[in-house]
């Protein structure tokens, strides 16, 4: 299936009753928008015991993601209308998740905890996460991948490519690390773009807009809850006891199959 939320657009395998059928090399060759099908980020669906479902997530490069909160809300929204309910939970390498539909029909997941602890991130050093030693200030929150936010007085102006490709292998994130850059544009309302680890540029990141949420709040700039704007949509983050729930719009845009060449050319 082809997914996407607020622009963040994905490939989804549903692999529930069947083997597993992802490797980095497939994930790589689908995710080339000429040669495959293209997408930010491929999650596979899988049976799980004590869950509704599991899911597994790749980049556009092939390589392993932790985190994927707007495929999950899209990959949530399809199987809680094949179950004709209103909430699921589901397994991801954070552990047992949840997630409902709105009265509204929007979907929100819950990602859980932030992760605000150096080795957590994972850092490479035990230093403030608040105020990173990296030019610009910028603070440290894991939600499963690590992100390195920014706060910065006009988004816009911002040479997302440049900076984000530079920092994103930065000596003091050893798995690497997504990108934000957030400016604050009225009460409890953020603006946002991103550049994800393994993927570049995107329209919308769910893991990132929970962390920029979770980085604001520390730093004193809104409440636990904030609307974020980001290139493709507007995402409502609200950090509670429970967990960081992110809410958003999500669409189904067609189903297909791969060819067995295909499949055996890029095994």
């Amino acid at each position: 299936m082809k997914m996407h939320g607020a622009g963040n657009d994905f490939v989804i395998i549903d692999s529930r009753g069947l083997p597993t059928a992802t490797t980095p090399a497939l994930a790589a060759a689908l995710g080339d928008r000429n040669r495959g099908v293209g997408f930010d980020q491929l999650a596979e669906i899988r049976d799980v015991d004590g869950s509704d479902f599991a899911l597994d997530f790749w980049n556009s490069d092939g390589s392993r993601a932790g985190a994927c909160g707007n495929a999950s809300r899209c990959v949530a929204d399809f199987v809680m209308t094949g179950l004709g309910r209103d909430r699921v939970t589901f397994v991801t390498e954070r552990g047992t998740l949840g997630a409902e539909r709105r009265p509204d029909g929007l979907v929100s997941v819950n990602m859980g905890a932030p992760i605000l602890d150096w080795a957590g991130v994972p850092l490479s050093d035990a230093v403030d996460l608040l105020h990173l030693p990296i030019e610009g200030d910028p603070a440290a929150v894991g939600m499963g991948n690590p992100h390195c936010v920014f706060f910065v007085d006009d988004v816009e102006a911002v040479e997302v490519a440049k900076v984000g490709s530079a920092i994103e292998n930065h000596p003091l994130f050893p798995s690497a690390t997504n990108v934000e850059f957030a400016s604050l544009t009225g009460l409890d309302r953020l603006r946002m773009r991103v550049w994800e680890r393994g993927a570049g540029i995107t329209l919308a990141c769910g893991s990132g807009a929970c962390a920029t949420a979770v980085a604001a709040h520390l730093r004193g700039l809104t409440g636990r809850r904030v609307a974020i704007d980001l290139d493709g949509g507007t995402l409502e983050i609200d950090w509670r006891d429970d967990g960081v729930w992110m809410t958003g719009p999500s669409a189904h845009v067609f189903d297909g199959w791969l060819t067995p060449a295909y499949l055996a050319e890029h095994a």
